[in-house]
């Protein structure tokens, strides 16, 4: 156990050094003066399933509340038809652009906002492209990173997912299967996988329903193995619909096709406190740190050079 807290604690290390890089030091909520008032934002795609919504979204704005006490915390689901059904079941959810007016029209004027996009994709531009438009609107508002930004990021989310399942009997792997992407977001799937192995998971692989790695991707290199059994697991937040569905039915029925033996772990990624506390890292980061003005500094080193 002292063994992996000292990997644990040079990875964090590590994984701060190259985050901090294109940061400069400015906490912004302690900065704040008389009449400011500060919130945080957790953003989710969501989940209509109430048991998985428990054990990752609420879990993680709680752990959230904790980190950020003293200060409002708030959510915000962007799926629409899930917003859609849950408001059918009496559950109301705004999405971020609500969230925002509303904490504009409150008096906000430091606001935080973190997403458990586990990469950097569609999802996580969207959410960019709509706080854009609020940056006049806020003393100051920051976004937190996704869960896979750094190497180092990588890094620790392989450690968690291994010591999550535990060792691999002879002939036995693990399948991670993700939503995946059509932007180049895609490759963040690609990289999970080599740092898994990397990191001395040599049985994991990674694929996803909607880009790359595909299922057959991941049946070539298991067959290549000689793989016998697999543990099928979402590489999602949540173990919601595609979970349940495409992964628990229709990729475990695929695999037996196949040949091999599946058990089907259902759960989310945001059930793993390791996880939720990387989230609260990304969150810390940018609460603390803001970028550099890139362009300005080039502006000054060119003047420099003169």
């Amino acid at each position: 156990m002292k063994k992996i807290s000292i990997i644990a604690g040079v990875l964090l290390l590590a994984g701060t050094l190259f985050a901090s890089e294109g940061y400069e030091k400015n906490p912004m909520f302690e900065s704040m003066k008389d009449g400011d008032k500060g919130a945080v934002v957790m953003v989710h795609f969501g989940s209509s399933y109430p048991e998985t919504r428990k054990l990752t979204i609420d879990a993680i704005n709680e752990k959230a509340a904790e980190e950020f006490e003293g200060l409002e915390v708030r959510d915000a689901f962007t799926s629409r038809i899930i917003m859609r059904i849950l408001d059918r079941r009496g559950i109301n959810k705004d999405n971020p652009k609500e969230v925002l007016e509303a904490l504009k029209a409150e008096g906000y004027t430091h606001v935080l906002v973190q997403a458990t996009h586990v990469i950097d994709g569609i999802e996580s531009e969207n959410l960019k492209r709509e706080i854009e438009e609020f940056e006049d609107d806020f003393k100051a508002i920051r976004l937190g990173k996704s869960l896979l930004t750094s190497p180092e990021d990588y890094k620790e989310v392989a450690h968690a997912l291994g010591e999550r399942i535990g060792k691999l009997k002879r002939k036995e792997a693990v399948v991670l299967v993700g939503h995946g992407t059509h932007d180049p977001g895609t490759a963040s799937y690609s990289m999970m996988d080599y740092v898994l192995k990397s990191e001395g998971y040599e049985n994991y692989y990674v694929g996803t329903i909607e880009g790359y790695p595909t299922f057959d991707n991941v049946v070539t290199r298991l067959k290549k193995a000689k793989i016998k059994k697999v543990k099928l697991m979402p590489f999602m937040f949540v173990a919601g619909d595609h979970a349940n569905n495409d992964i628990a039915v229709d990729w475990k029925e695929m695999l037996e096709e196949k040949g091999f033996k599946v058990e089907v772990i259902l759960e989310g990624l945001g059930q793993q406190n390791k996880i939720q506390d990387l989230y609260m890292e990304h969150a810390k980061f940018a609460s603390e740190n803001e970028a550099e003005d890139m362009a300005k500094k080039k502006k000054e080193y060119a003047a420099g050079q003169e």
